[in-house]
């Protein structure tokens, strides 16, 4: 019988085919068997789960955030916008305008396996892969068709998701000269309210520690009845904030806390009736053909669409409202309770108002991701190569469709005199012009379109000691595009107290070109040396009609080796340099509004006239900054894998990064402390629906920072035979040892996230660990997974002591560190039917108390490092014929 070919194959990190053996860099990979071990419904749940990820965006940030429901991928900690998400090897488009993939634009039924390099790859794959790069590698060749479907429940209320998936394949490339593959699936979330979850039902949260009680206020004056702020014409005097029917009855309305900043006034529980896991659907579709030219050549398309549908709700919209100075209710809930000298004083008055009546705030957003590649690959004489054309886009339909007031129609419901803002509730005559002044519609349109053709390839060239020389070249040339345009029905002219939404079109052209050479020195030992030139081109502002920025340019380099002492050993290292280059509208980006603080602060300036009242979110502006440069790093990697038997293998690889000329950005919470120092930090804002002039904090981004990353990525894997069946054991982790970073607006001033809620509003986790438990009894097998995170110090909050009566300021909690279990059944009826069930937190684990501010508008604890779905039961179906 002749012998079967040995098929070489690419893998992540290097532009050579070679026999797949483990190589000079740390790649992580997960088979379709893994995935479906994981139990993930969704490539973020499965990606965000592996202990390398820190530091990503989750989907549940998108209440009360133009996100969309935004997921990435970030390794170490380092920031999603340092690793590079690839599909199929190649990019594809991001979301906004720098290079950050939205995980949902990843079709998860047709994924074969998943590829990690947690190892920069600037060298090969050019910006943005300093921290390193996921690669999603797509089925290809199948025969027949598997249907799957899921459906899973948590135990406790809401939250319930479904999927469904059909993939088909026909046509042997072999036999046929073509294979044609489609992959379909359909997703659906509904919505997790915080009302169905005791840690997250309040956002007057009372608790415990060190044997005293306080009281974590997050609850909000803008309410109805509204609360009326005073300011006043006299220089440094001070504004003064009350709540009238607080003053008028003696006691806060049903469902008001009297807030523990100002006894004079009581807070809407806003957090309360949030949603914390919004509701959503996704529909992917992939599809590829390949035909066989010849014997050595393929030429291939493949097309991905998906279609992301999320709509986000959170509080009803708070509106400041203008009292005139002697009319009805002026006199009747601000003027008595000023003094004599204060109403002689008065300046403006604002009734600080929320829309109960128009319902929550809904946001429903349209991603869609479209993704198309024709190429061919193969063998050219001595060449193996591939080459394509890419087009891809990313777009996004923002639409309201709750819980804002038109602008005319508001105007008219203040025109009423019925309408009153301090009352518990509205008349008849203004309770029915509600419904015809509620605006829905679009507010946004935006995408990011990427254009690009690549080609690389790889040949052996001459004989080493160790075998055969290989080079490894290739180039590739891409057009970024990004256009984001407000409807022209959902301006601020069409919406009350609404800031319309910044035009963009802006464009660049990135080119560039690697070479990569593999040397086996020896029978053990082999080394590879890449180089890679790049080029960013400047901006086209074309709205603006002009160029923004210059040419920035990079060379990188690396170099890696393995050494295999013996059969069981493995040694292994690299050395390189990356680099990342700004997103444009880090340096073309107008002043724009830009949301609000996350946290609520004193005045900056306390006493003159652009304060607010009482502490409050001021309003945030953003801007770039035309003079940014390309952030620069420089990474090594060493580590070692050991597998004294086929029953057990261990493996370790410590990596560092250190960036310079790193984007630094001054934080809110820096300004606010010093605003003399960080004058620059604020600008003005007028607010659309008084023309009231208040502060705002101004975020801009300078080259002046630097970064230190440095940790252990490791694994165990054990197995063992038993006469019933195969007990199979895989525990990994990832031990963090640094993560420092000048603080904003210095170059030799460090801090850390290590174990802390730092001045970037994270955590950098020291340990996260992974195990893995599979019982194989033939047609059953048994998986339990046990996910482990550290305890750390949590974000400063200010919280009420009940026992003293006063405020303590910079209060951290020591949140506890957080283990859950998941179990799953697997049962094989026979070739075709497969059947899955399992339970994700199993022990019911309950999220640790957080007083974070960011981050989304959950309350209680950060739904980023916890799942709020609590236990869970899910069950899978898969038939293949």
């Amino acid at each position: 019988m002749a012998d079967e070919a040995i098929q070489k194959v690419e893998i992540t990190g290097s532009s050579i085919k070679r026999i797949a053996v483990e190589g000079a860099l740390p790649v992580q990979r997960l088979s379709q068997e893994a995935i479906a071990k994981s139990g993930a419904t969704s490539v973020a749940d499965l990606i965000q789960a592996l202990p390398a990820m820190q530091g990503f965006t989750i989907g549940a940030v998108a209440a009360g955030s133009n996100s969309g429901g935004n997921t990435s991928a970030s390794l170490h900690g380092i920031g999603e916008t340092y690793t590079l998400v690839l599909l199929n090897g190649r990019r594809i488009a991001p979301q906004g305008s720098g290079t950050t993939v939205n995980l949902n634009a990843i079709p998860m039924s047709a994924v074969e396996r998943v590829e990690v390099l947690t190892d920069g790859a600037s060298a090969l794959y050019g910006s943005d892969a300093i921290a390193g790069v996921v690669n999603f590698i797509l089925k290809k060749n199948q025969q027949g068709a598997t249907l799957e479907a899921t459906y899973s429940a948590p135990e406790a209320k809401g939250g319930n998701t479904w999927n469904t998936s059909v993939t088909y394949g026909f046509g042997d490339l072999d036999e046929d000269r073509f294979n044609v593959l489609v992959s379909y699936r359909h997703d659906e979330q509904s919505k997790l309210r915080a009302t169905d979850r005791t840690f997250a039902d309040s956002s007057y949260l009372k608790f415990a520690r060190g044997g005293k009680n306080y009281i974590w206020d997050r609850t909000s004056t803008s309410a109805a009845p509204a609360g009326a702020t005073v300011a006043y014409k006299t220089k440094d005097s001070v504004s003064t904030a009350f709540t009238p029917y607080l003053e008028m009855t003696g006691e806060c309305p049903t469902g008001f806390d009297l807030t523990t900043s100002n006894a004079r006034a009581c807070g809407f529980d806003t957090g309360s009736t949030v949603e914390i896991v919004p509701q959503s659907k996704r529909d992917s579709l992939f599809t590829k053909g390949t035909y066989k030219l010849n014997d050595n050549l393929n030429a291939f398309a493949e097309v991905a669409y998906s279609r992301f549908d999320l709509t986000a709700r959170i509080a009803a919209n708070p509106i400041p409202i203008s009292i005139a100075k002697d009319s009805a209710l002026y006199n009747t809930y601000v003027s008595p309770y000023l003094t004599p000298a204060q109403r002689a004083d008065v300046k403006s008055v604002t009734a600080n108002y929320r829309t109960t009546d128009f319902g929550l705030r809904a946001s429903n957003t349209i991603t869609e991701t479209k993704h198309m590649v024709v190429g061919v690959e193969g063998e050219l004489g001595a060449w193996n190569f591939e080459s394509g054309l890419t087009w891809s886009q990313n777009s996004i339909d923002e639409r309201y469709t709750g819980g804002y007031a038109t602008n005319q129609g508001f105007k008219d419901i203040l025109a009423n005199p019925d309408f009153n803002p301090f009352a518990t509730t509205q008349k008849p005559s203004v309770q029915s012009q509600i419904a015809g002044a509620q605006f829905i519609g679009s507010i946004r349109t935006a995408s990011t379109t990427m254009r690009g053709v690549d080609t690389h390839g790889s040949r052996e060239l001459f004989d080493l000691p160790g075998g055969k020389a290989s080079l490894g070249i290739g180039g590739d040339y891409r057009t970024y595009r990004y256009e984001q345009s407000p409807d022209s029905n959902g301006t601020s002219k069409d919406i009350y107290n609404f800031n319309t939404s910044p035009a963009y079109d802006l464009s660049r052209d990135t080119y560039g070109a690697f070479v990569e050479l593999l040397a086996p020195l020896t029978k053990s030992f082999e080394m590879t040396v890449g180089g890679r030139y790049d080029a960013v081109k400047a901006i086209d502002d074309k709205l603006h009609s002009k160029t923004v920025g210059k040419k920035d340019s990079a060379n990188t380099y690396k170099v890696s080796a393995r050494w295999q002492p013996v059969q069981t050993v493995l040694i292994r290292g690299s050395y390189g340099t990356g680099f990342k280059a700004p997103s444009m509208l880090d340096l073309a980006q107008p002043l724009v509004t830009a949301g609000f603080t996350a946290k609520k602060f004193d005045c900056p300036y306390p006493g003159t006239a652009l304060c607010r009242a009482e502490a409050t979110q001021y309003n945030a502006m953003s801007e770039g900054n035309p003079e940014l440069q390309s952030e620069k790093s420089k990474q090594f990697t060493l580590g070692f894998r050991v597998e004294p038997s086929a029953a057990f293998s261990f493996g370790a690889d410590l990596w560092d990064v250190k960036l310079r000329n790193a984007v630094s950005e001054i934080t809110e919470a820096q300004a606010f402390a010093d605003p003399v120092k960080y004058a620059t930090s604020f600008t003005q804002y007028i607010e659309p629906s008084t023309g009231n002039p208040y502060y705002a904090f101004k975020k801009l981004s300078v080259n002046i920072g630097k970064k230190e990353y440095r940790g252990i990525d490791w694994d165990l894997s054990a197995n063992h035979k038993f006469d019933f069946g195969k007990l199979t054991a895989q525990l990994s982790g990832t031990h963090m040892l640094h993560a420092n970073y000048t603080k904003a607006g210095s170059d030799n001033i460090y801090t850390s996230n290590m174990d802390f809620f730092g001045d970037t509003n994270e955590v950098t986790f020291r340990n996260l660990m992974k195990l893995t438990t599979t019982l194989d009894t033939g047609r059953l097998s048994n998986t339990v997974t046990v996910n482990y995170r550290n305890g750390y110090t949590d974000a400063a909050a200010t919280v009420y002591d009940v026992a003293t009566k006063k405020e303590v300021k910079d209060f951290r909690l020591q949140v506890p560190s957080y283990t859950t279990f998941d179990w799953q059944a697997r049962f094989a009826f026979d070739k075709q039917t497969t059947i899955r069930a399992g339970i994700k937190n199993l022990f019911d684990r309950a999220p640790p108390l957080s007083l974070r501010s960011s981050s989304g508008h959950q309350v209680g604890f950060d739904p980023r490092y916890a799942d709020p779905m609590m236990r869970s039961f899910y069950i899978t179906g898969n038939y293949k014929f």
